[in-house]
């Protein structure tokens, strides 16, 4: 094999393996290299669901998660991080893990007129809930009171 050869085979994988160490660790990134950042730090995030019926409201590093049985709510602590074109949040309620991830697109809660910005899935426990969200400062279009 040529020596010009085995140089250029050699380089090819080296320049991989730097390509890869280059590769930001930790949060995830969308096509332009930045996490989400829709959503500031500082907004109420609102989420609603039907079948069953629940809504959770986060502010801060607080959750309420509420439902027919409990209107008033049970109150969690969850931890944000931003990813790849979403926003999670992550906490435990009642020993159960809580997970929730909330990504852009026009949602519907099925039951309204109203239009929202956001999809929202939890994981609760074993149990899954899908719905839609909004904030403060992105909020629904539609009735306020359907």
């Amino acid at each position: 094999m040529p020596v010009r050869l085995q140089i250029s085979c050699l380089l090819l994988p080296m320049a991989a393996l730097m390509a890869a160490a280059c590769t930001p660790n930790g949060d995830a990134i969308d096509s332009k290299g930045e996490t989400f950042s829709a959503i500031a730090p500082e907004e109420v995030v609102r989420l609603t669901g039907t079948e069953p019926f629940w809504g959770v409201t986060i502010e801060g590093g607080q959750a309420n998660y509420a439902n027919p049985d409990h209107p008033e709510g049970f109150d969690f602590a969850v931890t944000r991080f931003a990813g790849n074109n979403g926003l999670g949040f992550s906490g435990t309620l009642d020993g159960a893990a809580v997970t929730i991830s909330l990504t852009p697109g026009q949602c519907s809660d099925g039951m309204s007129d109203r239009a929202y910005p956001y999809v929202a899935t939890i994981a609760l426990g074993e149990e899954t809930l899908r719905g839609c969200g909004y904030t403060d400062r992105q909020p629904f279009t539609g009735d306020a009171a359907p």
